[in-house]
């Protein structure tokens, strides 16, 4: 997968700043290992420029939610998203 983080974390860089960026490849690799082994650069660059949003964080939890919806066992994309868990979702512990 590393070579999927290096890919995407290259391809980010040239549209947010590097931090971001980084952290965005390496969710979308995570996401690869536990969901989707075939996914591909191409995939989540071609689904970044379909985004309906304009900044680049808004694009991207699109594409992880797109990507999970495909993925019947990914009921929580969440902890793959730059948004993550925010201050209005509900307790990813609870119920688990």
């Amino acid at each position: 997968m590393s070579d999927l983080r290096e890919t995407l974390a290259s391809t980010f860089a040239e549209e947010t700043d590097d931090e971001t960026a980084q952290t965005a490849a390496e969710n979308a690799a995570a996401f690869a290992e536990e969901y989707d082994e075939d996914l591909t650069a191409d995939r989540v660059t071609d689904l970044l420029d379909d985004a309906p949003y304009e900044a680049f964080e808004h694009r991207f939890d699109w594409v992880v939610g797109e990507l999970a919806a495909e993925n019947e066992d990914c009921t929580d994309s969440r902890e793959f998203r730059l948004d993550g868990f925010d201050a209005l979702a509900a307790d990813a512990d609870i119920g688990a």
